[in-house]
């Protein structure tokens, strides 16, 4: 299926959605009143001995609920939102968060024959912004210059070398956040990456959802609040405290077993030395923290856990060695 027709598809299904939305929120907020009955179903009132009962119509007018407002005809000007703008490409498949202007969640699947190909070369790739995306609520790349932070690939470029399109989706800014360069993004980051590619030699398919964080911490008068940078001029980017990546190892039959692994990583730099299980965290952690929902549909007796299958650990010395036979590029990783 061409890019074409799956952004026609995405475009055609955002609609479906608001109109959903709006459909869903008008039944929620307006109660609907009821049909008006014929005469002969309703009972007549029982004969009294006082005023005569009123006529069938006026006590069926008399029982409807009467709603002066009209609190869903704000619609008829559009949708507010929010609005998740759906990017499916080549090599991935994200959601923006139009508040941020950093992706919600990004997600790529890998295969020992996806890697093993060395098809696209991302020296002729360059960082673009996503047109696909409103321009006032687009990242842009003057927001990142001098900022301090690199362009932080959600999904890696690396991952991506099985054909040059593939590879160039990575570089569209809906597929970045800030992230620290030294000790981070270009060290442990990239590490726990590589682990990720690892996995393919004990799992013949991989999938990977990334994304930011932005949780709270306790400071000194014992209150809890979330704070964030924002980069850009004016400041337009959240720069995130935490980095999540959720993985599930598929055995590559139907209906079989799969070993998933949730992690957390703050956005700063990390000790090469660290161990990479001190950074996994329960599923349902990251769900509440992030406000998505992972493996809803995938049964508990199918779900095994990722780090008592394989050990989880991070090989800084390999990757250090590959990186020396490569151009120095700056914020740009592998």
């Amino acid at each position: 299926m061409s890019k074409t027709t799956l952004a026609i598809i995405a475009a055609t299904s955002a609609a479906a959605g608001a109109a959903a939305s709006a459909a869903f929120y008008s039944t929620q907020k307006r109660p609907s009143a009821s049909p008006l009955p014929t005469q002969t179903s309703i009972p007549a009132a029982p004969a009294t001995s006082g005023a005569p009962p009123l006529p069938a119509v006026a006590r069926t007018i008399a029982a409807q609920a009467i709603t002066p407002v009209d609190p869903s005809g704000i619609f008829q000007y559009g949708f507010p939102g929010p609005v998740a703008d759906l990017r499916p490409a080549a090599s991935l498949t994200s959601s923006f968060d139009r508040r941020t202007r950093n992706p919600s969640w990004v997600a790529e699947h890998i295969t020992p024959g996806s890697l093993a190909m060395h098809v696209g070369d991302r020296k002729h790739s360059y960082f673009a912004e996503d047109e696909s995306i409103p321009e006032k609520f687009r990242g842009k790349l003057k927001d990142y210059f001098r900022s301090g932070y690199d362009r932080g690939h959600q999904v890696p470029a690396a991952d991506a070398k099985w054909s040059q399109e593939a590879m160039d989706d990575t570089f569209a800014l809906s597929n970045m956040c800030p992230q620290v360069g030294d000790g981070f993004n270009r060290d442990y980051w990239a590490h726990f990456e590589d682990f990720c590619r690892r996995l393919t030699t004990r799992y013949p398919s991989v999938r990977i959802v990334t994304g930011p964080l932005y949780l709270p911490r306790r400071e000194q008068d014992g209150k809890w609040r979330v704070s964030y940078e924002v980069i850009g001029d004016p400041p337009n980017i959240a720069v995130p405290t935490h980095f999540y990546k959720v993985i599930f190892g598929e055995d590559g039959t139907t209906g079989g077993n799969v070993a998933v692994g949730a992690f957390v990583l703050p956005n700063a730099p990390i000790d090469n030395g660290k161990p990479l299980q001190d950074f996994e965290v329960p599923l349902g952690a990251v769900e509440r923290a992030s406000g998505l929902e992972f493996a809803n549909k995938l049964p508990d007796v199918r779900k095994k856990r990722l780090c008592q299958e394989v050990s989880c650990s991070v090989m800084v010395r390999e990757y250090k060695e590959r990186q020396r036979s490569l151009p120095s590029m700056g914020s740009r990783k592998t």
